[in-house]
């Protein structure tokens, strides 16, 4: 079965920085790819950025592009999210999900599996 386990989140003030890590297991084969998405209370869940084992292909959303940078440690099957100069804006429950046919894209439906989420907390 396929795991995918976030961690990493917490209370940063405005400006700072966090990482998360999706750990992933039990994908059939090594072509996946994984979206980080966040949500808070009320709103959609929204795709922050994506990392393709496929091809190599790396999307971001536009409200974070060249704050955050996605990366991939393929010998540990593990996907970072450095958050960099956090907004306020970006306090969220983040969750990492997985695409088994390597799109990945932050198109929410091309994501089979998810895991649970980590809190990020950006105090002002």
């Amino acid at each position: 079965d396929v795991q995918l386990q976030a961690s990493g989140g917490g209370f940063v003030q405005a400006g700072g920085s966090l990482r998360l890590s999706c750990a992933a297991s039990g994908f059939p084969t090594d072509n996946y790819a994984i979206g980080w998405f966040r949500q808070t209370p009320g709103k959609e869940r929204e795709g922050v950025a994506s990392i393709s084992r496929a091809d190599g292909s790396i999307y971001y959303a536009d409200s974070v592009k060249g704050r955050f940078i996605i990366s991939s440690d393929n010998a540990e099957n593990t996907v970072f999210l450095e958050m960099n100069s956090l907004k306020p804006e970006d306090a969220a429950v983040y969750f990492c999900a997985g695409d088994p046919w390597g799109w990945g894209t932050l198109r929410i439906d091309e994501y089979y599996y998810w895991g649970q989420g980590t809190q990020v907390t950006v105090s002002s």
